[in-house]
C-alpha cells in the first residue's frame, strides 16, 4: 500500500505538516510512505520578494519534485497546499491542472484522498481552501477522507489551533513566525494515519 504526501510549501509550514501526516501513515502496517513537492512556478526573484526563506527551502529542497505519473502509483493521496485569498497555491493549481491524462484514463478513480493547509490567520480560509480543493478530487474519482471528530483535540477551546472536519492545518502567522503546535501536529499525524488505515481496508 503507497500513500503519496504530496504539497507546496514556501517557508517550510505546509512542509512540517506534510511530515507529521507522513509519521501518521507510517504507523500503519503494510505502509509506503513518500514525500513529494509540487514543482515551483515563481521566479527566484519573485520568490525573494515575497520572503521565502532560502533557509527553509534547504530542508524541504531534500524532497524530491513529483511527477504526474507517479499521482497514479499510488493508493492513496494526501494533498497539503497554503491558503491563498481562500483557495489553493497556484503552484498546486498549476501541478493539478496537468493530470487530464490521468483523468481520461480514469487512473485515479477508487483511490483515497485528503487534504491539510497551512494559513496566515485563524481565519484565513483554512476550511475554505480545502473546500475548494475537494471538488478536483472528486472529478478525478478519488474518496475524500477528512479528519473525524475521533481526533478529541478538535473540540479544545482553551487555545488557538487549527484543524476542522475537513483536514488539518496550522496557522503561521502573517510574517511566517507561528510554527504548527502539537495539537496541530497531531491532528495532522491523526488524518495521515487515518487515510492509511481507511486505504488499507480498500486495497486489502
Amino acid at each position: 500500500m503507497k500513500v503519496l504526501v504530496l504539497y507546496y510549501t514556501m517557508n517550510g509550514h505546509t512542509h512540517r505538516l506534510a511530515e507529521a501526516v507522513a509519521e501518521g501513515a507510517h504507523q500503519v502496517k503494510g505502509a509506503k510512505v513518500e514525500m513529494r513537492r509540487v514543482p515551483e512556478t515563481l521566479s527566484e526573484a519573485e520568490l525573494a520578494r515575497r520572503g521565502a526563506s532560502a533557509e527553509a527551502a534547504e530542508i524541504f529542497s531534500e524532497v524530491p519534485v513529483c511527477r504526474v505519473e507517479e499521482l497514479a502509483e499510488a493508493d492513496a493521496i494526501v494533498f497539503g497546499t497554503p491558503s491563498y485569498l481562500g483557495n489553493m497555491a497556484g503552484q498546486m493549481r498549476s501541478f493539478l491542472d496537468s493530470t487530464g491524462d490521468l483523468w481520461r484514463n480514469n487512473l485515479l478513480v477508487g483511490k483515497v484522498g485528503g487534504v491539510f493547509v497551512s494559513s496566515g490567520s485563524q481565519h484565513g480560509g483554512q476550511e475554505a481552501a480545502i473546500l475548494a480543493f475537494i471538488p478536483t478530487l472528486l472529478h478525478l474519482g478519488m474518496i475524500v477522507v477528512g479528519l473525524p471528530y475521533t481526533f478529541e483535540n478538535q473540540r479544545r477551546i482553551d487555545s488557538v489551533a487549527g484543524g476542522s472536519p475537513y483536514g488539518a492545518s496550522t496557522i503561521v502567522g502573517r510574517a511566517g513566525e507561528r510554527w504548527p503546535s502539537e495539537t496541530e501536529l497531531a491532528a495532522a499525524r491523526f488524518q495521515g494515519k487515518h487515510i492509511a488505515e481507511i486505504t488499507s481496508k480498500i486495497v486489502g
